[in-house]
């Protein structure tokens, strides 16, 4: 053999030896997730600050119109893309749980983080999800509760 063939052959195969080994280790840390999407209870128990101003829901529902509806719809009643906002499942949770949720995102289901805005803006958001148990609280069912699963971005 050429010593050259032989380096470049050595190097080649260290190199898929090596993005084996890290696909292995990716894959690994994937499965370790837990299958349900759950805020820690540091983040779960956080008060909404903005909560004993109604005033600004306007803001958050102009912020949901903007941010969220092409996946929750623009009523929050869900899509193809996202669960219904107003559902049992989703109003159970704590504002600080919600909060979480939102700032962080869950690339396993397509939610996006909106981490990037501000978290008066994100706090705002909750009160408009708050909004929605109320317009939604009359067509809420067992339906609603049924459909959570575990790639439900806001299933508990």
């Amino acid at each position: 053999m050429i010593p050259g063939i032989s380096r470049m052959l050595i190097a080649q195969v260290l190199l898929i030896v090596s993005i084996a080994a890290r696909a292995f280790v990716l894959s690994a840390q994937t499965s370790e997730r837990p299958a349900r999407w759950i805020a820690p209870a540091e983040a779960a128990t956080r008060a909404n600050p903005l909560s004993e101003r109604a005033a600004i829901v306007a803001g958050g529902r102009k912020l949901f119109h903007g941010r969220c509806a092409a996946c929750h719809g623009d009523d929050g009643q869900g899509t193809s893309k996202g669960p219904n906002l107003g559902a049992a499942y989703v109003q159970g949770q704590t504002d600080g749980a919600l909060f979480w949720k939102i700032t962080q995102g869950n690339t396993r289901t397509g939610m996006p983080t909106f981490s990037f805005l501000p978290a008066p803006q994100r706090w705002q958001l909750v009160l408009h999800l708050r909004e929605l148990r109320r317009k939604s609280a009359a067509s809420s069912s067992r339906e609603d509760d049924s459909r959570c699963a575990a790639a439900n971005p806001f299933c508990p």
